[in-house]
């Protein structure tokens, strides 16, 4: 749970100090007040990702961001089960020296001591569901790839290690292909490379079986409840490297079947990976990219057999992504033991008027949740008095309840 967060030149926030209540916490504030940003500074805490920034340069508050020495903070105290911890995170850029490009330095301490990011990912938890969320149904599978890595990372320290190691292996493993296709020489220079991209790879896909799976088994409930009973819902991995064991003889199954790959051990996954990126690797040579790897990887939904992702309408993708993330904080909290915090930034505005209930009804059994509107109009009487009711303005947040007798 959290109670204290300290925020320096993060956004708008030149300095913001504020106590956290349990329970269900409504900011209310115009458009550009800060709301937003505030969501953000928490849920980097769990992720150090940024949900809207494309670098996290563009994190550090405007009015120092040149100085000599620009540095912004977040600092969150919060409780797992009878411990207290404290998270700090520093987004640091000297720009002291004119003749080299300034560059971003990210350091984690935690308890006192810095840590790697990757260690530290997910030890404040917190799930967000957001109005771009809507993305994991509607966008494309970056989208996709990029919710199931969020949600994973959080609970698996290891498997951010893997998407390290396996980037890494990609861009190195692509940049050869290049050079071997330019300008010639021995193809079995792949092969470090290779064993790199199966090793850390077949960890990802081990990890993407395993939670698309647990996250379909909590979803699917959650979203016939959703829609009356009358919905089901079905989340389907379809990785680029097809781990499943096929021959010729089968016919190819429908795009809609589930495949249950739950049984395939890790080395059965890396091994069978490194020989398929040995038979791709004339192909791979010809187009000077790799051509498979769970960098490639897709996540269908489907309701009812009809797939959500090419042919549901706004109203499904929207129940749809609320029972994944709703899902997702049921799973976060099987994995690590505690609640996660549920960030709800201007959401309810999405939504019609039964969905919109339905949300907030279930939000009253969650630890904690933090939500944000520009119209506490959205909320019932009943809801907000359930509820601590603060004001954002200007970056700064006013501890007074003056929406809720509006």
């Amino acid at each position: 749970m959290l109670k204290h967060l300290s925020v320096t030149n993060f956004r708008n926030y030149l300095r913001l100090e504020m106590e956290f209540p349990p329970g269900l916490l409504v900011l209310v504030g115009g458009n550009a007040q800060g709301k937003t940003n505030l969501v953000e500074a928490l849920y980097y805490l769990s992720t150090f990702v940024s949900f809207q920034a494309e670098s996290d340069r563009q994190l550090i508050n405007f009015l120092v961001a040149h100085e000599p020495l620009a540095v912004a903070r977040i600092v969150a105290e919060y409780q797992r089960g009878l411990v207290e911890h404290r998270l700090e995170v520093r987004l640091i850029v000297e720009n002291e020296n004119r003749h080299t490009a300034p560059r971003l330095r990210k350091e984690v301490l935690l308890d006192g001591a810095k840590q790697k990011l990757a260690d530290v990912v997910g030890h404040f938890s917190a799930v967000a569901f957001l109005p771009q969320s809507l993305r994991i149904i509607e966008g494309s599978p970056d989208d996709r790839r990029r919710f199931l890595n969020l949600a994973i990372g959080q609970v698996r320290p290891d498997y951010t290690e893997a998407l390290v190691a396996y980037t890494r292996a990609l861009q190195q493993r692509n940049a050869l292909l290049k050079l071997l296709a330019e300008k010639g020489g021995e193809a079995d220079q792949l092969d470090f490379w290779d064993a790199e991209m199966a090793r850390s790879g077949a960890k990802i896909i081990h990890a993407r079986v395993q939670a698309i799976h647990e996250l379909e088994k909590l979803a699917a409930p959650l979203h016939r409840q959703l829609t009356r009973g009358k919905e089901g819902l079905a989340c389907l991995y379809q990785p680029a490297y097809d781990p499943y064991p096929t021959n010729s003889s089968q016919y190819r199954l429908p795009v809609h079947v589930s495949i249950d790959r739950e049984q395939l051990s890790l080395s059965q996954i890396q091994e069978g990976f490194l020989e398929a990126l040995q038979k791709h690797r004339r192909e791979d040579l010809q187009r000077g990219l790799t051509t498979l790897g769970p960098h490639r990887d897709e996540v269908r939904f489907f309701s009812n057999g009809l797939d959500l992702t090419t042919y549901g309408s706004r109203g499904q993708g929207r129940t749809a992504v609320i029972a994944l993330k709703l899902a997702e904080l049921e799973w976060v909290r099987s994995k690590v033991g505690f609640w996660p915090l549920f960030l709800l930034d201007e959401v309810l505005a999405e939504l019609d008027p039964s969905r919109r209930q339905d949300l907030l009804d279930r939000l009253v059994f969650y630890e904690q949740a933090v939500l944000t509107t520009a119209e506490v109009g959205l909320f019932e009487p009943a809801f907000l008095k359930k509820a601590t009711v603060w004001q954002i303005e200007n970056g700064n947040v006013l501890e007074t309840a003056t929406a809720q007798e509006e």
